[in-house]
């Protein structure tokens, strides 16, 4: 009794797992599950297509704002592709999509070899689409005609005897079937594809910490083995910049807030790089000439590359994708804004490259970040809708003892903004925000020589104190004061001004005024109070501008006109700006050894050619599909006394108001070959539809 239970046991635990398995595999197989994958796989494909990928965290944090940029990188939207739920999703339909095929095909390839000669003379009559005829032909002459019509028509027959009757059986189109299997093959293989160029392997180096992301910011002989991946591993898509005359082997693989350096088993020599405008600014063409070399390259490689026709070596994929700055020579001026009549310095130094300045009060980090000899764009901080050429720029960061930085965007050459001229200085503190430009007035000589000289006395004590005393005696011959004992009062009062508009402005100064003045007895000595005090600091400001125009090497006897009226109330504009600036050193560029850089994107696809063929299989597959018709034809055929009884009957079941037509055309060709098949014989029958 106990070995009986034990088997009976035995048994229904047998039945359980397979009752399990055969769950699981319906759950792997069926359409619901296929459809929701591939919808949600849609969809975060669309959302890799919207949302640009591998790009600097820097930038997505200055797209999305601190709120939506953790939430984003949590879900893995900057590397959609690469993403882990996206490639498990992949792995899963290829799965489901394979169970689906493994469950159908066999019955699907049986299908396309059935006649279904089991059909009977009702069930035919049953059929929406029948004709039937009775004619004086013998069954054997029926039946030629019968085969000949269907063969006519593209159909593979087989015959049946069924007693006193013949069944032929016809049927046409079962490469529809196929369609069926293709379509979901090709899914298959496409998400096979995807999974190939998806990297598992460098995740599973990542996620065993056998490779590590590099966030420094220095050269690739100093990145370590932990941080490269040897050539010909997987697939990538990475960048590299190569200046004219210089090489590189290795491409840069950009990784959430990171990058992997991708060794090459070729090396790239850039020889020269071109670019050409449109008058619009836009780059009309760029292209690199370069030399690729190997060690399974027998014989130098010379290509010019172009935009949109790619390079291929070994199934590496070089594509001419930007160009840049390749660490091109700027010749500076440095001018002190501490107002310590310092001359300028001269600093000779590359683009992306950095030097530290000393200052009476400390020391900034000087950081050359990009520089552009063409920029054809609208004039920065005005409301000019007009494109002009503004001529070579230069981008730099000043960065203090603490770290902290701040951005500039400086042009080389003044522009002209309502017929004056102006150097343009962009500031912003953080590289999220766009930059804020000040409008530096440039002098006769096309020079900002006398507006920073104008500046530096109005920042200096002794020069200040100088230009103030003058512009006392001058203000007091003008207001007809004589006493030489007031002068030093006089003169500390222009400077408390000039100290005040350097620092808000010459319209806070005479608020200031004002204010000060309500006090101070009747409203005409108030008046006359408020226009002396004013008139000293015109005067002490004229005074310090003379000096200005001296030290730029203007000739302090020339008779001033209109234009240095205008330059000097442009100047008391610009000067209180200063204060906002935020370092104490202004850049400006003097000439420039200019050397550019082509931006390389190098991609290694190993799944591309299996995507391909995917997509060759899915395209055969929807035209067996769409434009296949599986149709069927039986002809049944007995002798009915004396008469042969001809009985057609069609069916398809994926297009039946299409299959009608053609069933009747089917039809009336029946007729004409009876027809004709009774006039050679010289008997006459009828038909019946």
């Amino acid at each position: 009794m106990a070995s009986v239970s034990q088997e009976a046991g035995a048994v229904g635990r047998k039945r359980q797992t397979r009752s399990t398995s055969a769950i699981l595999l319906n759950f792997l197989g069926s359409m619901n599950l296929a459809i929701t994958l591939l919808v949600a796989i849609c969809i975060a494909s669309v959302i890799g297509t919207v949302v640009q990928q591998n790009q600097p965290y820097e930038d997505y944090l200055s797209k999305f704002g601190p709120f939506w940029f953790p939430i984003f990188d949590n879900l893995g939207l900057y590397d959609v592709y690469s993403a882990m739920w996206y490639l498990a999703m992949l792995a899963f339909l290829v799965v489901s999509v394979s169970v689906c095929l493994a469950r159908q095909t066999p019955g699907m390839l049986r299908e396309m070899g059935k006649f279904r000669e089991h059909q009977q003379e009702r069930s035919l009559r049953a059929f929406s689409n029948h004709r039937e005829w009775r004619t004086t032909l013998s069954p054997d002459e029926v039946e030629t005609v019968a085969a000949r019509a269907l063969k006519h028509n593209g159909m593979r027959m087989r015959r049946k005897d069924r007693g006193d009757a013949v069944l032929l059986a016809g049927m046409a189109g079962s490469s529809n079937r196929i369609g069926y299997i293709l379509t979901h093959l090709a899914i298959v293989v496409i998400c096979v594809g995807g999974l190939v160029d998806g990297n598992l392997m460098l995740k599973y180096r990542e996620w065993t910490g056998d490779l590590t992301l590099e966030t420094r910011n220095i050269p690739v002989s100093q990145i370590g083995d932990e941080s490269r991946i040897p050539p010909g591993r997987g697939s990538f898509r990475g960048m590299v910049n190569i200046p004219e005359g210089a090489a590189a082997r290795v491409v840069f693989l950009p990784l959430r807030d990171g990058y992997i350096v991708q060794e090459l088993p070729f090396r790239i020599e850039v020889e020269e790089f071109r670019v050409e405008h449109w008058d619009t600014g836009e780059p009309s063409l760029f292209e690199s000439d370069l030399i690729i070399t190997g060690s399974g390259i027998d014989e130098p490689i010379h290509h010019t590359l172009r935009v949109n026709h790619p390079l291929i070596i070994d199934g590496y994929a070089i594509y001419q994708s930007s160009f840049g700055d390749g660490g091109s020579t700027l010749n500076l001026r440095g001018w002190s804004l501490l107002g310590d009549g310092a001359e300028p310095l001269n600093i000779e130094q590359k683009v992306s490259s950095r030097e530290q300045i000393e200052f009476a009060d400390g020391s900034l980090t000087l950081e050359l970040t990009e520089f552009e000899t063409f920029n054809t764009r609208r004039v920065p901080g005005t409301e000019s809708r007009e494109m002009e050429e503004l001529g070579p720029s230069f981008e730099y960061r000043l960065r203090g003892t603490d770290g902290s930085a701040r951005e500039f965007h400086n042009y080389m050459r003044p522009v002209d903004i309502d017929g004056r001229k102006f150097f343009l200085s962009g500031m912003r503190t953080t590289p999220q925000e766009p930059f804020r430009y000040l409008h530096l007035p440039a002098d006769r000589n096309d020079r900002p020589d006398t507006f920073l000289f104008f500046h530096d006395a109005l920042s200096s004590e002794q020069r200040l104190r100088d230009a103030s005393e003058r512009g006392a005696r001058v203000a007091m011959r003008e207001f007809g004061l004589d006493q030489e004992e007031l002068v030093p009062q006089v003169a500390a009062t222009g400077r408390e001004l000039a100290r005040q508009l350097l620092d808000e402005g010459l319209g806070s100064v005479m608020t200031e005024l004002e204010s000060r003045m309500a006090g101070q007895g009747e409203e005409e000595t108030r008046q006359s109070l408020v226009m002396f005090s004013r008139l000293v600091l015109e005067r002490t400001l004229w005074e310090a501008f003379t000096d200005a125009r001296t030290a730029a090497g203007d000739d302090p006897e020339r008779e001033l006109g209109e234009s240095d009226q205008v330059f000097f109330q442009d100047a008391l504009s610009t000067i209180p700006a200063l204060a906002e600036y935020g370092v104490p050193l202004f850049l400006e560029l003097d000439s420039y050894n200019h050397r550019q850089a082509t931006g390389l994107q190098i991609a290694r696809a190993p799944g591309a050619n299996i995507v391909y063929f995917g997509s060759a299989l899915l395209v055969a597959g929807i035209l067996l599909l769409f434009y296949v018709s599986h149709r069927r034809v039986w002809c049944w055929i007995r002798s009915d006394g004396g008469r042969t009884m001809l009985l057609v009957a069609g069916a398809n079941q994926r297009d039946p108001l299409s299959f009608e037509r053609k069933f009747g055309v089917l039809g009336e060709e029946f007729d004409k070959r009876l027809k004709a098949a009774e006039s050679t014989t010289g008997r006459h029958g009828s038909g019946d539809a």
